[in-house]
């Protein structure tokens, strides 16, 4: 998982997929955490994209960097505590102007069950599961 991570650091900016009863969803995401052996994600309660992870949190991220690709599968679950929120936020310090750890909207969600697989076109791809 800390290669995942890694890799999505270095990203900066990956797509999360999501669905909306049967239309997909995609948009840009760029926060990204290790809390408790978990990788997590950071978003708003009151957005779009939160709303679909509750009716369904089935999802997939996709980032590329250096000829290689990134998908990560698995469901996305809510997590309400403020250690977690705050941990997340104390990595991306300028969301504090946006979120907090108390507020009733941040959302950190992390990923359970998860497949990730690297790939090029030169290499067999490789997946991790956690």
């Amino acid at each position: 998982m800390q290669e995942v991570y890694e890799f999505l650091k270095k990203c900066g900016v990956y797509y999360l997929a999501t669905v909306e009863g049967d239309q997909p969803r995609v948009r840009p995401f760029g926060t990204v955490d290790i809390f408790e052996g978990r990788l997590y994600i950071q978003t708003g309660k009151v957005k779009e994209v939160s709303k679909q992870l509750q009716a369904n949190p089935k999802a997939e991220i996709c980032a590329y960097a250096d000829g290689k690709w990134l998908r990560v599968s698995g469901k996305l679950i809510r997590d309400d505590r403020i250690e977690a929120k705050k941990h997340m936020l104390d990595n991306y310090p300028e969301l504090k102007t946006l979120y907090s750890p108390e507020d009733d909207n941040t959302e950190v969600l992390y990923f359970e069950d998860a497949t990730a697989v690297f790939s090029s076109f030169f290499d067999k791809p490789r997946a991790i599961k956690f």
